[in-house]
């Protein structure tokens, strides 16, 4: 198989939050054995950059809080100044930013944020995102569009993702209303832990995106609602704060070996082990016990509802082929 060099990277700013979500495994501690706590150094940051000049489209986000990083105003001026898109797609809860940093987000062009918000009030805000004060939130999202009007500049694009629980389900058109009045996309998120907060109104909450639920969506669909992100190991891989090699933004209990930092970014997401489990992705290879992927949820429902585990449809060898590329359970 091909050596890849894809033009997107998943990169960890920081993996340290300062909420307290009920269902997510950076507040229960279950990513500190694989991932830990820590922040992205700039000089690792500018290293990379430099030694890997076919990036050109880079994530900071994902397990952490991305303005917990003291060197985030630094990292966004250095990527600007290569000409490397910075983007916190993955999501951002804004609780504590520093209004250099908001003006940084406009003046370095980060191009899009999502902002975690999952609820129009403190009152229900703070049931999931649990420490976190909704008005400062508001205030920062205002703060960034005042900077947006004064450098006449569209970026960056402001995602407002609302997770749906049983608790802020009534909350859903007034926090439409008040990202229209941001000037955000609204995006509606399905629960990925059914015993918290369950949602009541199911024929409502299908009214508005088809299903009630991941378990419906896997049987509606027949696949799983994560499932695109298998998709990181070819065209955007991820790599921890501190180098280690992730393969995807789900991954947080293990690692493919090397380091992006140490070894180079293209030795490290073309290892013996990123190689074979693209493969074994692909159905080209049984599952390995080395692989992370092997005891992910999401690879072990794709095999259980493959006909026969057939392989892809095409070979994955580039980037080029990814493009027309599913899982062989995709349907």
């Amino acid at each position: 198989m091909a050596s890849l060099y894809p033009e997107s990277l998943r990169l960890e700013a920081s993996s340290r939050c300062q909420l307290a979500c009920p269902a997510c495994p950076t507040a229960s501690g279950a990513i500190q054995p694989t991932i830990g706590s820590g922040v992205l150094k700039l000089a690792d940051f500018q290293a990379l950059v430099d030694s890997s000049p076919w990036v050109k489209k880079i994530e900071l986000s994902n397990y952490g809080e991305i303005f917990l990083n003291p060197d985030l105003l630094e990292i966004l001026a250095y990527a600007y100044a290569k000409g490397i898109q910075l983007s916190a797609h993955n999501g951002a809860n804004l609780n504590h930013v520093k209004s250099e940093v908001l003006e940084g987000l406009v003046k370095y062009q980060l191009h899009s944020i999502t902002c975690s918000i999952d609820g129009a009030s403190q009152a229900t805000y703070e049931q999931y995102r649990v420490k976190g004060d909704f008005e400062r939130v508001i205030g920062n999202i205002q703060k960034i569009n005042h900077f947006k009007a004064l450098y006449q500049s569209s970026y960056p694009i402001l995602d407002w993702q609302f997770v749906v629980f049983g608790h802020n389900q009534h909350e859903i058109p007034a926090a439409r209303q008040m990202a229209t009045d941001l000037g955000m996309n609204f995006r509606l998120k399905l629960s990925w832990d059914g015993d918290f907060s369950p949602v009541v109104d199911r024929d409502g909450l299908r009214q508005e995106v088809g299903v009630a639920d991941r378990e419906e969506y896997r049987e509606k669909h027949g696949r799983d609602y994560m499932q695109t992100i298998c998709h990181q190991l070819w065209d955007k891989p991820q790599i921890n704060w501190d180098g280690k090699v992730l393969g995807c933004c789900r991954n947080f209990w293990g690692e493919f070996g090397g380091n992006a930092f140490r070894d180079g970014l293209a030795m490290a997401i073309n290892s013996e082990r990123m190689t074979y489990a693209r493969q074994m992705l692909g159905g080209q290879q049984p599952p390995r016990d080395d692989i992370p992927c092997t005891t992910c949820s999401i690879y072990q429902t794709c095999r259980r509802r493959a006909s026969g585990w057939k392989g892809p449809l095409s070979p994955v060898n580039t980037l080029d082929s990814i493009n027309g590329y599913a899982m062989p359970c995709a349907g």
